[in-house]
């Protein structure tokens, strides 16, 4: 079985695609299949642009080209990273298979440096306002910085424009580059955003059925169950990476625990919202979580009310 997998071209986007690519060798070895995977690069806007993209999430900037692509029939399915997808349904696609999340933790990247170690008036960058609100919350003398780029430009400016960045430990993980974090953050200060350290594969709704099983093999329930919760509540709470808003859900024995969080872009106002119910009842829970955040006053701090 020949199958063409569409990707960012980005390091980071085709190293993700590429282990996602192992994985169908390997399901398909499992099932006495012999497939074969091409990494179809596909350019972005957010690719090309050098503009803030802070607002434009909820378009969708790094994953509107890739579906397209994928309903011309360039390829046979494509890979996200699931913190960048907008939480709508995409009409003719099907979101096939999450598989199992990587670490869900921020970085402080600070050539060694702590979060508590950086000087008063620090200049840390980073491109989410959800990280820099809790940034704030933490130390609120540092400075916060938007930066753009990919993980090796932003790793640059340590040192140079600026004392810290903040990215993603998963992404640092699968490039390698964990050596470069400082610090893991603890979810409980610094809250995950939605999704964050999960890949998503998406296929057409009229892929074939042994390739749709095969792609839906690679689907992990724990990580499908906890990133609902977590996209249900962003669903309601309406927000795109321009709000500062984080959650994180874990599974255990069927049991989910959801955490939300609601933050002004100065991290001096914040709203948390805790629930836990069956793992089943991911999307009411991430929903009903949503709700009460908003009758807590939500909407003012994401700057609608």
């Amino acid at each position: 079985m020949h199958i063409r997998l569409g990707t960012r071209g980005s390091a980071l986007a085709t190293t993700q695609s590429g282990m996602v690519a192992e994985s169908l060798v390997a399901a398909g070895a499992r099932r006495g299949l012999e497939v074969d995977v091409d990494l179809v690069p596909i350019t972005t806007h957010g690719d090309i642009s050098r503009a803030s993209l802070v607002g434009l999430s909820e378009v969708g900037v790094f994953v509107t080209a890739l579906r397209s692509s994928l309903l011309a029939g360039e390829c046979d399915l494509i890979v996200h990273s699931l913190k960048d997808m907008p939480t709508a349904p995409y009409e003719g696609l099907e979101l096939a298979a999450l598989p199992e999340r990587e670490d869900v933790r921020d970085a402080l990247c600070a050539n060694g440096r702590t979060l508590s170690g950086l000087h008063k008036g620090a200049r840390v960058g980073t491109g989410s306002p959800r990280r820099a609100a809790q940034v704030l919350a933490l130390r609120h003398d540092l400075v916060t910085v938007p930066i753009r780029g990919n993980v090796d430009t932003r790793l640059a400016m340590v040192g140079a424009d600026l004392d810290a960045v903040v990215l993603a430990a998963a992404g640092l993980n699968r490039l390698g580059r964990e050596a470069e974090a400082s610090e893991l953050f603890d979810p409980a200060d610094m809250l995950p955003a939605p999704g964050q350290g999960a890949l998503a594969v998406e296929i057409a709704d009229d892929t074939p059925a042994e390739l749709a099983e095969l792609v839906r093999s690679l689907d992990h329930p724990a990580t499908r169950a906890a990133v609902t919760a977590e996209r249900a509540a962003l669903a309601v709470l309406d927000a795109g990476c321009s709000a500062p808003v984080g959650a994180f859900a874990t599974v255990e024995d069927g049991t989910l625990r959801l955490t939300v969080r609601v933050m002004n872009t100065e991290g001096t106002l914040t709203l948390t919202e805790k629930t836990a119910g069956r793992a089943d009842d991911a999307e009411s829970l991430g929903r009903a979580a949503a709700h009460a955040l908003l009758g807590r006053g939500a909407a003012s701090l994401m700057g609608r009310g």
